[in-house]
């Protein structure tokens, strides 16, 4: 977390770079940052974006004493969202839905591109929402829409899922009123988060074993395992994107942000990076684990409809032949395209 009053301090991988007077890459393979007794970061663990407070860098390669950070919690320490997921006893999915929520989406503090919000702010909005949900007695009457809004479905699930490991799919239609396909669907999501979450810890389970340990039915593994697979991928291949993201910033042609993964009807992996308007001649570049890297026609929506096959057409071109060019020259790559 970013103690009260030290957000001005905060440095990003990009930051620490041009403290140093080195380009991201350089520091990304000599990584200093990896040293004994250099600062610990002041992100999470799980953080896709390292951050680290610029007093106590400075002193590090000054060789001087390392100041210490406040200690304690205050209602002004800025949480990112798995501290604020944490906060709620939730997982970062179903924060990335609350934090859509306007009590909480007026204190978004974004930080070297990293979001947070301020403690006070996470726990108001704890003490405040409403409950687990209500049972609708028969269920889902037959023929109705879903009863919950489609952006509450996962966390309200998973509030269900923290209170009982065999949740089946018939009691989320119960509690929650949704239809049986959407209420299995996001069990196995939740589920494969959470194997994913429990392998990370424990790399020496299979999948099998973390669905086993975790207390999940053998009925409901399979759509479990599948989920927890393509949940894998996406942990594999963010760093990877984060890296072309901070690269793209280092060089003026983004903004600061973290890179979000999607999964594509057919099962392929595809993320979107958008450039910084008047800068480049094209809005947003898109990854496609099938295709690499290659430009957007549309800012506002830079993946488009996927049909399967390889995206063509006005506004589109191919940066490079391979599916992950070295981050470092994918800029370069960038300002080839424009006129």
């Amino acid at each position: 977390m970013i103690r009260a009053g030290r957000r001005e301090q905060v440095q990003s991988v990009a930051g620490l770079a041009q403290a140093l007077g080195v380009s991201v890459g350089t520091l990304r393979n000599n990584r200093p940052y990896a040293a004994a007794g250099f600062p610990d970061p002041v992100s999470s663990p799980r953080a896709q974006t390292l951050l680290w407070d610029g007093e106590q860098t400075a002193a590090y390669f000054a060789g001087e004493p390392m100041p210490a950070l406040p200690a304690g919690e205050d209602d002004e320490d800025l949480l990112d969202r798995h501290e604020a997921a944490q906060e709620l006893n939730v997982g970062v999915s179903a924060w990335n839905t609350y934090k859509h929520d306007p009590a909480v989406a007026e204190h978004l503090v974004v930080v070297a591109g990293v979001e947070h919000w301020p403690r006070a702010a996470v726990h108001r909005f704890r003490d405040s929402r409403p409950g687990r949900g209500v049972r609708h007695g028969s269920g889902r009457p037959q023929g109705s829409g879903d009863m919950v809004p489609r952006d509450q479905i996962l966390p309200r699930t998973e509030e269900l899922l923290n209170a009982d490991p065999a949740l089946t799919a018939a009691a989320v239609v119960e509690h929650l009123g949704v239809a049986m396909t959407t209420a299995m669907k996001s069990l196995a999501v939740l589920r494969g988060r959470r194997i994913a979450d429990l392998l990370e810890r424990d790399p020496h389970l299979d999948l099998q074993e973390a669905a086993e340990r975790l207390g999940y039915p053998g009925i409901t593994r399979r759509r479990a395992l599948a989920a927890a697979e393509v949940e894998l991928r996406m942990r594999e291949v963010r760093p990877y994107l984060q890296e072309v993201a901070d690269a793209l910033v280092e060089a003026g042609l983004a903004e600061p942000a973290e890179v979000d993964v999607m999964e594509l009807e057919g099962g392929a992996l595809a993320a979107a990076v958008q450039l910084a308007p008047g800068r480049v001649a094209v809005p947003a570049l898109v990854w496609d684990e099938r295709y690499g890297w290659r430009t957007a026609a549309s800012r506002r929506h830079p993946i488009g409809k996927e049909t399967g096959a390889r995206p063509a057409g006005v506004g589109i071109r191919y940066l490079a032949p391979a599916l992950r060019p070295d981050p470092a020259l994918v800029p370069g790559l960038v300002r080839d395209l424009t006129p």
